[in-house]
């Protein structure tokens, strides 16, 4: 059997399941290759978004493509986590504030030690 020039979602999929039973370095080779075309591609965006639900499809995303949250982010289909806007220190007034918390002086440890036999 000769390999498809397109790979599809199955051929990637059975490749990661291969590499991840057997250890079969040219298989993972194979896939990560197959999902760096994908990824890169405008082309196949979508695929590769759908090859995402698949977990070992997933793993490798995170740890060597890096892809899948950047290409949903610029097609709009996730949305972007707004930062909460925070009150500046400026706006409140001295009686809202809250005192700062000191930081402790070094004379004597907050926690006993866990070895007390070592203690000198």
């Amino acid at each position: 059997m000769t390999p498809s020039s397109r790979p599809s979602r199955a051929v990637i999929i059975d490749q990661l399941k291969r590499a991840s039973k057997k250890g079969d370095r040219v298989a993972l080779a194979l896939a990560v290759e197959h999902m760096k075309l994908w990824a890169y591609s405008p082309r196949y965006w979508q695929k590769y978004l759908q090859l995402l639900t698949h977990p070992l499809a997933r793993l490798v995303d995170l740890t060597v493509i890096k892809q899948g949250e950047k290409i949903a982010r610029q097609k709009g289909w996730v949305q972007t986590r707004s930062k909460p806007v925070k009150s500046s220190a400026k706006q409140r007034s001295p009686e809202t504030r809250r005192p700062r918390a000191r930081p402790a002086k070094g004379g004597s440890p907050t926690q006993p030690s866990l070895f007390p036999d070592l203690s000198p």
